[in-house]
């Protein structure tokens, strides 16, 4: 008995992503220029692994009122101290700045935060980071994310062009400063997961952009006089469904992560899900449609440049023969240019030997007598 399945992905859509290119550019560069903007005016909600300090989460014996246990721990002279819930009612998270007078001072200053907290209160964990090892990792991630645009740049324009480098980078950079942005904007802890989640994100943007753009090229061979935004239509609805099904296994995986994997990696999670999705975005919308504003080579045979005039042997291509269409797709509209000429058939061979001729008795078929 076969299963069958519960449904069906359609395998041929026609939808027209580049009619709202201009629109989506406009807000992905309303986007960027938001996230800059609130780099400078807000900043970043750094975390241990950045700010350096010393990082603590305790549990209480019953529900913790942050706000009242902020004012209290204020008092006891250690410095501006951040206090948040961690996930249950009674688990807190605790983080004060470096103290003067290295290890033991910070050692003392943990110990007085734990005497401030009402009885009962059990340490989970504690996590402490010299300032010297934070302006290390601050380096580290930004040479990280450098770096990685520079290596994806690279192989793009190898693997293609230097107009598909540029947008896949142009790309890039708005998912990050994206993602960015909405962790300015929310406030949420900037640590080293979230720099793990940002090259996670590079890594799936530049893999579905690769996709959609190796089918743009392959569609630029066949059809040369199909205009370029209903060509980049074209291409974009051809791998659609492999998109939709890549998103939707990674989903798959990364919200049930969300919900049950607990506060320690809901931040990795939460940025992988959204960085998801914006790259799908930048693909489709950015990526894609982005060749317009650059141009792209519309021959990779060497075709044009074979018949330019100046180049020793150069000929003259041969114009493709133009059939009108008999199908309303827009593929099919457009006849590929790199389909083979017909051979011409060979003229029949004329018969020398009359209808009736029989060989002589005794001697083969098409044998001479020998002499």
């Amino acid at each position: 008995m076969l299963l069958k399945p519960l449904f069906r992905l359609p395998q041929k859509t026609n939808f027209h992503f580049v009619r709202y290119f201009r629109l989506c550019l406009a807000a992905s560069i309303i986007g960027v220029v938001g996230t800059v903007a609130l780099l400078f005016v807000q900043g970043l909600n750094f975390g241990i692994d950045f700010k350096g300090g010393t990082l603590m989460q305790v549990q209480t014996p019953t529900a913790a009122e942050a706000a009242k246990l902020r004012t209290t721990l204020t008092q006891i002279g250690i410095g501006e101290i951040q206090i948040q819930n961690f996930g249950k009612d009674d688990e807190l998270l605790i983080r004060f700045p470096e103290q003067d007078g290295g290890p033991a001072a910070q050692k003392a200053a943990a110990d007085k935060v734990l005497a401030a907290l009402p009885q009962g209160t059990k340490e989970l964990r504690r996590e402490q980071v010299g300032s010297t090892v934070s302006k290390e990792l601050i380096n580290s991630a930004i040479w990280a994310l450098v770096l990685a645009n520079f290596g994806i740049f690279a192989y793009v324009w190898l693997r293609f062009e230097w107009q598909f480098a540029l947008g896949a980078i142009v790309a890039l950079v708005h998912d990050v400063m994206i993602t960015v942005g909405l962790w300015s904007l929310l406030g949420l802890d900037f640590d080293l997961t979230i720099v793990a989640a940002l090259l996670t994100i590079l890594g799936y943007s530049i893999n579905d952009t690769v996709v959609i753009y190796d089918r743009i090229r392959e569609n630029l061979r066949r059809y040369k006089r199909m205009p370029l935004p209903q060509l980049l239509d074209l291409s974009v609805n051809e791998t659609m469904s492999r998109t939709i099904m890549t998103v939707a296994t990674v989903l798959m995986a990364l919200i049930p992560l969300y919900i049950f994997g607990g506060e320690v990696i809901r931040g990795f999670t939460f940025a992988m899900i959204f960085g998801t999705l914006i790259g799908t975005y930048s693909s489709v919308y950015i990526a894609a449609p982005f060749l317009i504003l650059i141009g792209v080579k519309r021959d990779w045979s060497g075709v044009e440049k074979a018949a330019k005039p100046g180049v020793p042997g150069a000929r003259p291509a041969k114009p493709a023969p133009t059939r009108p269409a008999v199908e309303a797709s827009a593929a099919e509209a457009f006849e590929p240019t790199d389909t083979p000429e017909a051979e011409t058939p060979a003229p029949a061979r004329i018969a020398t030997k009359p209808s009736g001729y029989r060989p002589p008795a005794g001697r083969k078929a098409g044998r001479g007598k020998r002499r």
